[in-house]
């Protein structure tokens, strides 16, 4: 039995399996009502604004 999850935006069950290909949404308009959300920083990650990210390489291995 495939797993179920919840759609992000709306909520209905979805099965999570291959042939849904807007997963983990339940159709394309969730996935762009979420892109849209996103686009309008609805959403952030947390962090300070003033916090600097730490560098990839350490400096005696950057170009």
């Amino acid at each position: 039995m495939p797993a179920v999850v919840k759609c992000p935006t709306c909520g209905k069950d979805v099965a999570w399996v291959p042939e849904n290909k807007f997963r983990p949404f339940c159709s394309d308009r969730c996935k762009q009502i979420d892109l849209g959300a996103w686009a309008a920083e609805k959403y952030v990650i947390g962090g300070k604004p003033d916090e600097t990210p730490s560098p990839d390489l350490p400096a005696d291995e950057e170009d």
